[in-house]
């Protein structure tokens, strides 16, 4: 990045620190001045891949309000860039920031299907759902080279074993023959995230994510392909999509999704920081109306962390978001329901060998 320039495929826009760490990063005025007259980038905006070797790889979920059980995040860290991104803090446990390293120092996990597979085969594994990813996109754009979803998936077939998927990635399509197999013994969901219809809106907010053509595409794909599918609007940003919601819904209801759900923006930790610096960058003139309206739903603070209120927020613009969303469903959804997954057939494929009875 120029020392005068917006930081254009990236989220967040400037260093910042790990809170766990006790040394700082600071760019200093004469290092500016230096790049801005040479006309030199202050940062490098490549991304690297850095492999690691966990000994587990299925994460149990505690939180009440999640609507998941277990998860499992084939890749730490996303190159899509969504600056909103509540992963974001996931970042600094690993000595990494929750800003410039999150999106371009993407942590990769090769053993992943080994190990799921050496969980899938243990004796006191009971079937249940498991989530890809639930922390960050298990297709996001290093997923064409490492193929490690694709082998989870391959690995799901084998042991007959429920998965649901959440991905704002057309790359998934990719594996369509994976999920029409898997979709056969009601095995398979996928949750993908559309957060607005807006071309410039989201190449603002997910600067590294497929266009929206591209992802209504997906979704019609999809749906042709009997596939359940689930909208995620998450989040509402007030003043930014917030005004997207009922067009945004009848949409994809006509694309043949079977239900939409959403959250409220919280900017957690690091998060707050990196959202308000690029509101400054790229919508100035209306950082203080987004920063205030986020803040009326969550008790004047930008973030709050009370199980069950903070996806949906409280205050006059979360019930006026709420509100919405009932007539959205309504209009749109009445119909339709959510899918259940099978349980039944793993333990028969635990050992891979039927039994007789």
């Amino acid at each position: 990045m120029k020392a005068h320039e917006r930081l254009k495929g990236r989220g967040a826009q400037d260093p910042i620190d790990n809170r766990f760490e006790s040394l700082s990063h600071e760019l200093r005025s004469d290092f500016l001045n230096y790049c801005f007259a040479n006309d030199e980038s202050t940062m490098s905006n490549k991304t690297s891949c850095i492999d690691t070797f966990p000994k587990t790889i299925i994460n149990k979920v505690n939180s009440p309000d999640l609507g998941l059980t277990f998860s499992l995040n084939p890749y730490q860290g996303c190159e899509h860039g969504c600056v909103y991104c509540y992963a974001r803090n996931s970042h600094e446990y690993w000595g990494y920031n929750a800003g410039l390293d999150f999106e371009s120092k993407i942590l990769i996990k090769k053993n992943a299907p080994e190990l799921l597979e050496a969980k899938l085969k243990s004796t006191s594994w009971k079937a249940a759902p498991i989530v890809l990813s639930g922390n960050t996109d298990c297709y996001q754009p290093i997923e064409k080279e490492y193929q490690i979803t694709r082998k989870l998936l391959e690995v799901f077939w084998k042991y007959r074993h429920p998965v649901s998927i959440i991905t704002k990635n057309s790359l998934i399509l990719r594996d369509l023959d994976l999920l029409n197999a898997l979709h056969q013994h009601q095995l398979v969901s996928v949750h993908l995230s559309i957060t607005t219809l807006e071309e410039d809106t989201k190449n603002i907010l997910e600067p590294r994510t497929v266009s929206i053509k591209k992802r209504l595409q997906t979704l019609s794909t999809l749906t042709d392909n009997n596939i359940p599918t689930h909208i995620m609007m998450a989040p509402i940003i007030p003043s930014i999509n917030s005004h997207e919601i009922l067009p945004l819904c009848k949409k994809v209801s006509e694309l043949g999704a079977d239900t939409i759900n959403y959250t409220i923006v919280r900017l957690n930790g690091a998060i707050g920081q990196i959202f308000t610096t690029w509101l400054e960058k790229t919508l100035p003139d209306r950082k203080d109306k987004i920063l205030n309206q986020i803040k009326e739903c969550h008790n004047g603070a930008l973030n709050d962390s009370v199980y069950g209120r903070r996806m949906k927020g409280d205050g006059q613009v979360a019930d006026q978001i709420a509100q919405l969303f009932t007539i959205a469903r309504t209009r749109y959804f009445k119909n339709k329901k959510k899918s259940t997954l099978n349980t039944s057939m793993h333990q028969s494929f635990k050992n891979g060998q039927l039994t007789l009875f």
